[in-house]
């Protein structure tokens, strides 16, 4: 029996098997499958996924039907709690019509996101809550500073407890005459000045 669940639960989509004797002479096997919530990058740079559970395994991702999926990266043991954050930061990132195509967190604890715009947004180090707070204080500011410039966002950093810094794309801080002055170009300086 050990040796029959141990067969089924080797194929790569079957999250668990229950296998059990059916009198006199036959087996019922009831599976479970890994329902795909999410792409893993892991530290050893080999494509996985995360189940709808928080748990990393191994299967043909070109088999994964949503092209949607998110992509989580970070350290071994993380995808549970990377998993869970997705999900609470996504509805947030939803309401200014942007998703959240990567989540990354780095082994010093630190989280980023990209977002489906080609914008990066630095969310820093924290619990959940305070990630969270963050973001909720940055999404519903935003539109102030995009509304006012006509420019999408760039990149965000929300490291810094009373505010954050922004970069728009196309928008600069400095004048032409500026930039010819220190030899830079508009988007080097305007990182410069973000």
């Amino acid at each position: 029996m050990q040796q029959g669940r141990a067969a089924f639960e080797a194929v790569p989509w079957v999250r668990s098997a229950v296998v059990r004797r059916v009198w006199p002479d036959r087996l019922a096997v009831r599976l479970e499958e890994h329902r795909a919530a999410a792409l893993w990058q892991g530290e050893d740079g080999a494509d996985k996924l995360v189940n709808s559970f928080g748990e990393v395994f191994e299967a043909n991702v070109g088999d994964v039907e949503d092209e949607s999926l998110p992509t989580l990266a970070g350290p071994e043991g993380s995808a549970p709690a990377m998993l869970a954050l997705y999900h609470r930061l996504q509805p947030t990132f939803a309401r200014l019509e942007l998703n959240l195509d990567k989540l990354q967190l780095s082994g010093r604890g630190s989280w980023r996101v990209e977002l489906d715009s080609g914008a990066t947004v630095t969310l820093g180090r924290g619990s959940a809550d305070e990630l969270v707070a963050r973001t909720e204080r940055f999404v519903r500011t935003l539109s102030q500073a995009t509304g006012q410039w006509r420019a999408p966002l760039e990149y965000a950093d929300l490291r810094h407890t009373d505010g954050y810094a922004v970069r728009l794309r196309g928008v600069s801080t400095t004048t032409a005459a500026d930039r010819a002055a220190t030899g830079t170009s508009p988007a080097r300086s305007a990182a410069k000045n973000n």
